[in-house]
């Protein structure tokens, strides 16, 4: 099994505490800063000059049409992908210069979650939390706690291929938090879900988010209204609109934001 499939490498443990004791003091709840994040593919730029911040105990949404640049943000912020440009921190250490440090405080749900299938929720559960580091005698109680907090308690036994599309999400979510990170990047975490397990996604995301912080893409505006307390639009790439939780009944918002995430066609 490939070390890096949860968009996590296991640092190495000898170096983990030299690494912890060299962060950059962080702002008072603060646990993500990115900073002009530019990001191309060949002569073109997908993504430019995006900042963002993200407080503790907040949800920050990432709204935009599909391949408006959202998931390579995410995949920046998690450290999947390299910024061409910019600077990132999570929880005070800087992604680019101690990825292990920093990755130690974050989890990642890709918009496809990196499930083997094949195994029992138990058994990915368990391997996901030593790709953390997790030492093996609080393994158990890791995989035990992260299933209660997703509401998989139940389902440890069961191949995850077996499973609902809202329980493997759960099963997703469960890995992302293992190790109880500060920052939770979520990727569309409620697509292809029926409207009984949006419901239930929606609920967990918003308890975590009151003990974690979390940031999640999506590109619809209900999801919007029902999770975040901040939002950013992101359009061709760039930030065009920003707004916390006050703004979002005040008439005409919806509007704005429908127009501002049309997908353009060239």
């Amino acid at each position: 099994m490939r070390s890096d499939i949860l968009g996590y490498i296991p640092p190495n443990p000898q170096l983990l505490p030299h690494l912890l004791s060299h962060s950059t003091p962080a702002t008072a709840d603060v646990t993500l800063n990115a900073q002009h994040l530019s990001r191309r593919i060949g002569k073109r730029e997908i993504v430019h000059d995006v900042t963002l911040t993200l407080h503790r105990g907040e949800v920050l949404g990432l709204l935009g049409h599909n391949g408006a640049g959202k998931s390579t943000v995410l995949q920046m912020l998690a450290g999947v992908l390299t910024p061409d440009s910019g600077e990132i921190s999570i929880s005070g250490f800087d992604l680019l210069l101690q990825p292990q440090a920093a990755k130690a405080k974050l989890g990642f749900l890709p918009e496809m979650p990196p499930l083997y299938k094949e195994l029992t929720v138990d058994a990915y559960l368990a391997f996901a939390a030593r790709l953390r580091l997790i030492p093996t005698a609080k393994v158990h109680a890791a995989v035990a706690h992260a299933k209660h907090r997703c509401g998989l308690s139940a389902m440890g036994k069961k191949i995850i291929a077996t499973l609902s599309k809202g329980y493997q999400q759960r099963v997703g979510i469960a890995q992302a938090i293992i190790h109880e990170p500060d920052v939770i990047i979520l990727d569309e975490p409620t697509v292809g879900l029926d409207p009984a397990q949006l419901r239930e996604i929606r609920a967990l995301i918003r308890e975590l988010g009151n003990t974690h912080s979390v940031i999640l893409s999506t590109h619809l505006l209900p999801e919007v209204a029902a999770l975040c307390d901040r939002v950013e639009v992101i359009r061709q790439g760039k930030q065009v609109y920003s707004a916390d939780r006050s703004a979002f009944d005040h008439d005409g918002l919806e509007d704005r934001l429908v127009e501002l995430t049309t997908e353009v066609t060239p």
